[in-house]
């Protein structure tokens, strides 16, 4: 009789970016080049240099605005009950994934700027190489705090599946020491 076995349907705990602080200068940027474009846009003799001040203007804006804001768009962190996803890239689609039931060991990184908004790095070490990091996520307390919990529940989870089929008696036959 086959054993009957719970599965488990795995729920998102949290979805997780970089702190969006990483945008501050971006925005400034963008507001800067928006303002002056508007102040000195048709102001030049020549159309010409109201052209290149426009493309040059839409240029710093593409650069120093539009692809920060883009990277740190496709950069995030899935939390479920299983497992944590890390996904990255715009053009390359990068996807790594950490079974909560493989165990690791999870450290919260944090400078004073870091600090101050409540946010830090956070290296979790799976027996690979290098640790890998969730860059400046907001409440890397609580994160840390979640990821024990759910490895916890995890682990006992899996070594109560351990402890049951080890403990039904083998359906073989033994004589004498012999199978």
């Amino acid at each position: 009789m086959p054993h009957e076995m719970s599965v488990q349907r795995e729920a998102i705990v949290a979805r997780v970016r970089s702190h969006a602080r990483a945008l501050i200068f971006p925005g400034i940027v963008f507001i800067a080049t928006a303002g002056a474009l508007g102040y000195f846009f048709g102001s030049f003799a020549e159309s010409w240099q109201n052209l290149a001040l426009l493309t040059a203007g839409l240029l710093l804006i593409v650069v120093a605005w539009f692809l920060p804001f883009f990277a740190w768009l496709a950069r995030n962190y899935t939390i479920t009950t299983r497992r944590v996803v890390l996904s990255s890239g715009v053009f390359v689609r990068v996807r790594q994934e950490l079974l909560h039931s493989r165990g690791y060991d999870v450290t919260v990184r944090q400078s004073w700027v870091q600090r101050m908004f409540g946010s830090g790095d956070l290296l979790i070490n799976a027996g690979h190489d290098h640790p890998v990091v969730l860059r400046d996520i907001p409440s890397v307390a609580l994160t840390q705090a979640a990821l024990h919990d759910l490895m916890e529940n995890n682990q006992n989870v899996v070594s109560m599946r351990r402890q049951r089929d080890e403990s039904h008696p083998s359906d073989e036959t033994t004589v004498w020491g012999t199978r």
